[in-house]
């Protein structure tokens, strides 16, 4: 998997933000028994500091993260591959980027309220599970350095 092969940006079209939620929904929402939760349009995504960004494979949206840049610290809000493309790399190739985006606005950190089930990706790329603070429930509180 080549990291020139993805970009990572905010949407650009009606077609893109669609991709972020329908991507959202189903992956972080509707495959965990969450259904009617989902709100677009939320206004985490539009709050300064906030950066909802897609990951464009060939042409298409296949993942979904939103970064939230606080001081030195950059947390992954809303990750998310798209089914039919997970487990083919492209979740290391969006915290490859993730990474870079974090450098980019100052950040020596990356931190997440990883989902249980997606622990094992997390430390697979390198984070390292947060013990001295709390997580909500069903997460796991994982972080990363970029020095």
């Amino acid at each position: 998997m080549k990291i020139t092969e993805h970009e990572l940006r905010a949407p650009v079209n009606d077609e893109e933000w669609r991709a972020l939620h329908d991507i959202r929904r189903k992956v972080l929402f509707e495959n965990r028994g969450k259904f009617d939760t989902y709100i677009e349009n939320h206004p985490d995504d539009f709050k300064a500091g906030h950066y909802p960004l897609v990951l464009v494979y060939k042409d298409g949206v296949i993942g979904v993260v939103r970064i939230e840049v606080n001081g030195a610290v950059a947390w992954l809000r809303r990750v998310a591959i798209r089914e039919d493309f997970q487990r083919l790399g492209h979740g290391r190739v969006l915290l490859q980027l993730v990474e870079a985006f974090a450098k980019s606005h100052g950040c020596d950190e990356v931190r997440s309220n990883a989902a249980v089930e997606a622990v094992g990706f997390y430390e697979r790329c390198r984070y390292a599970r947060e013990l001295s603070e709390p997580a909500p429930a069903n997460s796991v509180r994982m972080h990363k350095s970029l020095l």
